[in-house]
């Protein structure tokens, strides 16, 4: 038997929908403030549909497209619609490849000066 797509869900029947263990979704609610359940008698959660929805949004972001938390939280957090509900960002677009070259030459030449660094602070060491 399965809930109507309004219904609310007990974090047991959420996990098991979605296949994310109960103890995934409790962590879930401490990293993203969006995310609150409502809780009855006994702290006993109840996922309401706009709840639902928030979690497979988190689940996609961290799980398929790779991103952490920190960046989950900033992509669910932002402008907010005409409706005061909170919207999604698109996820940044991958770098040009003209700058991506940039980027790695930075990349080698910020390694360069913290090896340049290394070097000096050890022989200060050893000579100390």
């Amino acid at each position: 038997m399965t809930k109507d797509s309004g219904a609310f869900r007990t974090i047991g029947e959420l996990s098991k929908e979605l296949n994310i263990k109960p103890h995934i979704l409790r962590y879930w609610e401490d990293q993203f403030g969006m995310l609150q359940p409502l809780k009855r008698a006994g702290s006993r959660r109840h996922y309401r549909p706009e709840d639902v929805d928030m979690v497979k949004t988190i689940n996609r972001l961290l799980n398929e497209e790779g991103y952490t938390i920190k960046g989950a939280r900033k992509a669910l957090t932002g402008r907010k619609t005409q409706s005061g509900a909170a919207a999604i960002q698109e996820a940044p677009a991958a770098p040009a490849p003209a700058m991506a070259a940039s980027v790695k030459e930075d990349s080698g030449a910020m390694l360069n000066e913290l090896k340049t660094i290394r070097d000096r602070l050890s022989s200060a060491l050893s000579q100390a």
